[in-house]
């Protein structure tokens, strides 16, 4: 029997929908780039480390400097997983200070509140999960961080924290990376001048938004199996 920890009976204001149609546009991407718009949004705020230089070349009379992430070239093992990690604290942090205020305002209670007629048939989870929902499409560290905390505070069970974990990374930050690298494949062009992928962008953005759904109902299916399975070997043991 699929559960939750939905015993928060705190009234849901006004100021708490303001507050998640707020956390919805912050975390969702939409606000994204370098205009002024651009302080609304996660990603932008959070920012990017610098690059560093990792090679010189001499091309002509002109000096070419290959630069990467503050990470650099080359790194491997226990080294190297520390520098990603350390390079996830900022997001991480951030994403957690950001949902404490807007749980202050009510945001996760109206989350619930509006979001779990939808997400509890289609994924099985709560709508306290909506704001981690909205966020991993951005970026899998925001998704992750805090999926932790609703899994800290009780509010998700370890079966529905399993099938949200298993609908955030197939196809991880789906928007993200998409129109970062996918996208440019609607740019090439066939010899007779015809688009050279025969599907549109809205299309492919939906065939994986979907297959998300449908990989978190494989390991909700799997995981009633496996309750049933052991519910039938305690009745018979």
């Amino acid at each position: 029997m699929e559960s939750s920890v939905d015993t928060d009976t705190q009234r849901v204001g006004p100021g708490a929908y303001i507050a998640l149609l707020f956390a919805m546009v912050f975390f969702s991407g939409l606000l994204g780039g370098k205009e002024w718009y651009g302080v609304f949004d996660f990603t932008t705020l959070n920012g990017a480390f610098g690059k560093v230089v990792t090679d010189v070349n001499l091309s002509g009379d002109a000096i070419d400097a290959a630069k990467s992430a503050f990470r650099g070239k080359g790194g491997h093992g226990a080294m190297d997983g520390f520098l990603f990690a350390f390079g996830l604290i900022p997001a991480v942090m951030f994403a957690l200070g950001m949902i404490n205020v807007l749980e202050h305002y009510g945001a996760l209670n109206a989350a619930r509140k509006l979001l779990t007629p939808l997400l509890r048939p289609l994924l099985g989870i709560p709508g306290s999960t909506g704001l981690a929902l909205i966020g991993s499409l951005q970026s899998t560290d925001v998704g992750a961080s805090l999926t932790r905390v609703l899994a800290d505070e009780g509010q998700i069970t370890e079966k529905e924290k399993t099938v949200f974990t298993m609908f955030q990374f197939s196809a991880g930050a789906m928007i993200t990376n998409f129109f970062s690298s996918g996208a440019v494949l609607f740019t090439l062009v066939a010899i007779d001048g015809t688009s050279a992928v025969p599907a549109s962008i809205g299309l492919c953005v939906a065939v994986m938004f979907i297959m998300k759904i449908v990989g978190a109902n494989v390991m909700r299916l799997i995981l009633n199996v496996s309750e049933r399975k052991q519910s039938v070997e305690v009745q018979h043991g």
